[in-house]
């Protein structure tokens, strides 16, 4: 009797143990080259042959000499900060380092990451009772400009002393957790669950030991927060034929976010699958129609002008790449705490993969 084919668990020690690693991880925009290290250790062993270009998008290959190419993309870095200015007291003001929320910042943990390694810090905050006492004051709203880090130091020299240059970036402390119900919570899963994802994919392929008809590029991008800069390079690189692309979306249920601006997406409910003028019509239904047959839960979404995800460089590379976007549910997007549900995990690697397997260079994806 064969074997049944392996799936997509969450219940592997070694894909937790990845999963927890890499979203505690610091890989900031512009800084990603520990977590690619993490990603491309992990993946080594389900593709042919990785490379990397000359900004750190990492590349898993499988089937390298084939002529037909198809990617499945995700972006591995996180907003962050950047220590802009530092006063004779020893406080650090920062500049954004990607869209990082500033209102979520106030008594914050953050790692400050200088040339002496990694450094603590907080974000100050004046005490409630230093507001209490005049009634009638504005309350203080955090700002960039009001903003600052505190390590500890008390002089300038004390905080060169510790590493910190102007120019160091700085990431929250907050990590990888789990809640009831099946949810999981931690910092950067914008974009990083894509990383895992991807990896997943190509683990299933090696394990369940599928031959695919062309050649597969398991592509980790860097520098998507800041105008999807990564997909861009390596796009005109590889020069594929077809891309799916792998993001996060919001979870629209929470209070707060406008369902009529926003659509209707839920965490638990399956991957979300967006229109948009960047996603490839025929492409999209084809994937839709995947996972109707495969009976995966995806929900809809429509997005204006552009997706504002790296299906946008993709889809614009060199002549054209048919690209279709599928998103991953999110609560609570560029905060310490975004939250993704299992089941959305299983349920989009188990689209891509399935995806994959139906692919073939002979795909008809012409509009005319």
């Amino acid at each position: 009797m064969a074997k049944a084919a392996k799936k997509a668990s969450m219940e592997t020690a070694a894909a937790v143990n990845f999963l927890r690693s890499y979203i505690n991880n610091p890989s900031p925009v512009g800084f990603e080259s520990s977590g690619q290290k993490l990603w491309l250790n992990y993946i080594k062993q389900y593709v042919d042959t990785t490379f990397t270009d000359p900004y750190g998008t990492a590349v898993g290959v499988i089937n390298p000499k084939a002529a037909f190419k198809v990617v499945i993309e995700a972006h591995a870095d996180e907003i962050s900060w950047f220590v802009n200015y530092i006063t004779a007291e020893g406080l650090l003001y920062l500049k954004r380092n990607g869209g990082v929320d500033h209102q979520v910042a106030p008594a914050q943990r953050v790692f400050i990451h200088g040339k002496k390694g990694p450094v603590k810090a907080v974000f100050g905050w004046p005490a409630i009772h230093t507001r209490l006492g005049n009634p009638e004051a504005k309350e203080p709203q955090p700002k960039v400009d009001n903003l600052f880090l505190d390590c500890g130091a008390r002089s300038k020299k004390d905080v060169e002393e510790l590493g910190i240059h102007v120019g160091a970036v700085v990431t929250y402390q907050d990590g990888y957790d789990e809640l009831a119900n099946d949810y999981l919570i931690g910092r950067a899963f914008d974009n990083r669950i894509g990383g895992f994802m991807i990896a997943e994919v190509a683990r299933l392929l090696k394990e369940n030991k599928k031959t695919l008809p062309y050649g597969l590029y398991v592509v980790n991008a860097v520098q998507e927060e800041i105008g999807l800069r990564g997909a861009e390079m390596i796009a005109r690189r590889i020069k594929p034929d077809i891309a799916i692309i792998t993001d996060v979306t919001h979870d629209t249920t929470t209070p707060m976010v406008n369902k009529i601006i926003e659509g209707d997406i839920a965490c638990g409910k399956g991957p979300s699958l967006a229109y948009a003028p960047a996603i490839h019509n025929k492409l999209l239904s084809l994937v839709q129609d995947v996972a109707a047959g495969k009976k995966i839960p995806v929900q809809l979404r429509a997005l204006s002008r552009s997706t504002g995800t790296d299906t946008d460089s993709f889809a614009y590379a060199n002549d054209g790449c048919p690209s279709v976007l599928i998103s991953i549910p999110l609560r609570y997007m560029h905060t310490t705490v975004e939250m993704i549900h299992k089941s959305d995990i299983e349920h989009t690697i188990q689209l891509m993969y399935e995806t994959l397997l139906t692919l073939s260079p002979k795909t008809n994806l012409s509009y005319l």
